[in-house]
C-alpha cells in the first residue's frame, strides 16, 4: 500500500490503545512505535540509490525487509530506540511496533505488487491482488473514525478506533472472499491467472494466460467478465540479448508471475500485463534493435 495509508493505519493502532493513567513518555514511545512500525519495512527504498540496487530494485523492494522473519527484529529495533531516547521500557512498545510491522507487510501482500513474505528462505512473491495499492474505502473508514472522535467527545476514543479496525477487517475480508472466488473461476479457464483489485470496491481486473494469448478482463461476483484487452506474446523469442543488454528485464522476468514478450523490427522486450493500461504497461523493459 502507499505510505500515507501505512501511516494512517499506524496512527489508528495507536488510537486503539487505552492510555488512561499512562505517562507522557510512554505515550510518545507508543506513538513512535506505531508510526515507525508502519513505515520501517519500506526502508528498502534506500537500495535504489546504489548501483546494483537500481537494477535489482524491482526484486529487492518489498523483499527481505518485508519478510515475516524480519518483523520481530524491526520491532526490537524500535523498542531499543525508545528505551534509549525516551528512557521507557514497556513491553507494549515492542508489541505495538510488531503489530504495525505485520499490518504493513500483510497489507502489501494483499495487492498486486506483492511481497517476499518468506525471504530469505523463499523468493516467492505473495501478491494476492485483493485490495488496490490505494484503498479509498480504508481512507473513508479512517476519516469517519477521526470525525467521530471529534464529535463524540464523551465516548472513549480508543473504543472508536477499535470499531474502526473492525470495519477495516470486515472490508478486507469481504474484498478477499470476492477476489478469491473470482480468481478460482479464472483458474478453470486459463493455464495461469493473476488478480488485481480496482479502485472501485468489489471490482477486479483479471489477467488470464493460455499459451501465447493473454486476456485482460473486468469482473465482479455478480456480473460476467468483460474482456478489455487481448494481448499476444512472442513466446518463442530469444530473450538472451534482452537480458544481456538490459539487466532490469531479467529481474522483471523473475519478479512477475508471467510476462508478455514483445518482438518486432524495432524492439525486443517484456512487460507485466497486470499493469497494462491504455495500450501499455509501466513495467516494460526492452532494448532497441536498431
Amino acid at each position: 500500500m502507499d505510505s500515507i495509508t501505512h501511516t494512517l493505519l499506524g496512527l489508528a493502532t495507536y488510537g486503539a490503545v487505552k492510555k488512561d493513567n499512562m505517562s507522557t513518555k510512554t505515550k510518545k514511545s507508543l506513538l513512535f512505535a506505531a508510526v515507525a512500525g508502519s513505515q520501517i519495512p519500506d526502508i528498502d527504498f534506500l537500495l535504489r540509490f546504489t548501483k546494483i540496487g537500481s537494477v535489482m530494485y524491482q526484486m529487492w523492494h518489498r523483499g527481505l525487509s518485508h519478510s515475516i522473519f524480519m518483523a520481530p527484529l524491526w520491532a526490537f529495533l524500535i523498542y531499543f530506540i525508545c528505551s534509549r531516547i525516551c528512557k521507557t521500557k514497556d513491553k507494549r512498545i515492542f508489541y505495538l511496533a510488531l503489530i504495525n510491522v505485520f499490518i504493513h507487510i500483510g497489507s502489501d501482500s494483499l495487492n498486486a505488487w506483492g511481497t517476499g513474505l518468506l525471504e530469505p528462505f523463499s523468493s516467492l512473491r505473495i501478491s494476492l491482488g485483493y485490495i488496490p495499492i490505494v484503498d479509498f474505502v480504508i481512507w473513508t473508514i479512517l476519516l469517519t473514525g477521526f470525525i467521530l472522535t471529534k464529535v463524540k467527545k464523551t465516548y472513549p476514543k480508543h473504543k472508536i478506533w477499535r470499531i474502526v479496525w473492525v470495519m477495516i477487517l470486515v472490508h478486507v475480508t469481504v474484498q478477499g472472499i470476492q477476489g478469491h472466488i473470482i480468481h478460482q473461476e479464472a483458474t478453470a479457464y486459463y493455464e495461469k491467472s493473476a488478480l488485481s483489485a480496482q479502485f472501485i470496491p468489489w471490482h477486479f481486473s483479471v489477467v488470464g494466460k493460455n499459451e501465447e494469448i493473454f486476456d485482460i478482463y473486468n469482473k465482479t461476483i455478480w456480473s460476467d467478465k468483460k474482456i478489455s484487452n487481448t494481448l499476444y506474446s512472442k513466446e518463442n523469442a530469444d530473450l538472451q540479448p534482452l537480458f544481456e543488454r538490459n539487466p532490469r528485464a531479467a529481474v522483471l522476468m523473475q519478479w512477475a508471475p508471467f510476462v508478455v514478450v514483445v518482438e518486432d523490427d524495432e524492439k525486443l522486450g517484456i512487460y507485466d500485463p497486470r499493469f497494462y493500461r491504455r495500450g501499455q504497461s509501466f513495467l516494460f523493459q526492452y532494448i532497441n534493435k536498431t
